[in-house]
C-alpha cells in the first residue's frame, strides 16, 4: 500500500483565525499502523485535501471522513483510496483530517469534529468556482465514527447553510444511542458523562425528517464491531421520512473494508456510490 496524499491542494481549515474549543497544547500529530492500516493520531491542524474531478466533471464535491473510533483516523484506508478512485469518474473529493477530541488540546472536545466537517463544507463550497463544483451538490461521505460526524452534521442543522450537506455516505456507521455507544461517546468523544441534554441530541434516529439530505448507507451484515442494524434502522428511519435512500448490504466483509475487496464482494459499493451520486443528485 502506498501511504501518500496525492491531493491537488491542500488547505488549513482555519488559515488566519483561532480554532474554535481549541486551547494552548504541545500535542504533537503522528502516523502509526493501527488496525492493519496507516493511521494518523494527535490530530490538531485540521486540513481538507481536494482532489479536482478529471474527464467530464459533474459539479459533485464529496467530503470524505475516514474513520477511527475518535482515536486516531484511517486517512488513507478510507479517505485518499477513496477520492483517488471517485476522481476518476468525475467526482470532485475532498480529504478531511479533523481535529480528534482531546481534552488536552480542547475544553469542548465533542464539538471540535463537528465544527471542522462544518467548516470544510463552507471551505468546499467558497471553492466551488475553481473546481467545477456546484454549490448544490456538496456533500459527505463518513467511515464508521466518521460515519458518526457525517451523520451528525447532517442532521444537527447549521444556522449558515453553506455548513449543511445536500448528500451524505454512510459507511458502517454509527447512528443509535445504545449503552455500548453511549459508553464510546463519554470515553473518546465527550470526555466526561454526557448530560441529559446530550444524550436527547444524540438519539439521532428521532431526529430524522423531511428535511434530511439524502442517503446512500453500506454495511456487512458479518460486522462485529458495528452492528448491521445501525444501518438498516437508519435506513428505516430514513424512509419513513420519505428521504431518499439507497442501501448496500453485503454478506460478508467484517468492519473497516474502506473502498472494499473483491473476495468478499465488498469491492462493489464505491461503483454503486458513484452511480448514485450521478443519478441521485442534481
Amino acid at each position: 500500500m502506498n501511504y501518500k496524499n496525492e491531493a491537488q491542494d491542500i488547505y488549513e481549515l482555519w488559515e488566519g483565525q483561532s480554532k474554535p474549543y481549541a486551547k494552548e497544547n504541545t500535542v504533537k500529530e503522528y502516523e502509526k499502523m493501527s488496525w492493519g492500516t496507516m493511521c494518523v493520531f494527535n490530530v490538531t491542524e485540521p486540513t481538507l485535501s481536494v482532489y479536482k474531478a478529471k474527464g467530464e466533471n459533474t459539479g459533485i464535491g464529496v467530503i470524505i471522513i475516514p474513520g477511527g473510533a475518535y482515536e486516531a483516523e484511517g486517512i488513507y484506508l478510507e479517505g485518499h483510496d477513496l477520492a483517488k478512485v471517485v476522481v476518476d469518474q468525475g467526482i470532485n473529493a475532498a480529504v478531511l483530517k479533523y481535529r480528534l477530541p482531546n481534552p488536552e488540546t480542547s475544553d469542548q472536545p465533542n464539538l471540535v469534529p463537528l465544527s471542522d466537517a462544518r467548516r470544510a463544507l463552507k471551505i468546499l463550497r467558497q471553492l466551488a468556482e475553481k473546481y467545477g463544483i456546484s454549490k448544490n451538490k456538496v456533500g459527505v461521505i463518513g467511515f464508521s465514527a466518521g460515519s458518526h460526524l457525517a451523520a451528525v452534521t447532517s442532521l444537527w442543522k447549521s444556522n449558515d447553510a453553506e455548513e449543511n450537506p445536500d448528500f451524505s455516505g454512510y459507511i458502517y456507521g454509527v447512528t443509535s444511542l445504545s449503552e455500548e455507544n453511549v459508553e464510546w461517546f463519554e470515553k473518546n468523544l465527550y470526555h466526561r458523562k454526557m448530560t441529559d441534554e446530550e444524550l436527547l441530541q444524540n438519539r439521532l434516529l428521532d431526529l430524522v425528517n423531511g428535511e434530511t439530505p439524502p442517503a446512500f448507507l453500506v454495511h456487512a451484515y458479518n460486522d462485529d464491531l458495528v452492528k448491521v442494524e445501525e444501518t438498516t434502522q437508519f435506513a428505516q428511519k430514513l424512509n419513513e421520512g420519505k428521504v431518499s435512500i439507497e442501501m448496500h448490504l453485503f454478506p460478508k466483509g467484517g468492519h473497516g473494508f474502506g473502498i472494499g475487496r473483491k473476495k468478499d464482494g465488498t469491492d462493489q459499493w464505491v461503483q454503486l456510490f458513484v452511480n448514485w451520486l450521478k443519478s441521485s443528485i442534481h
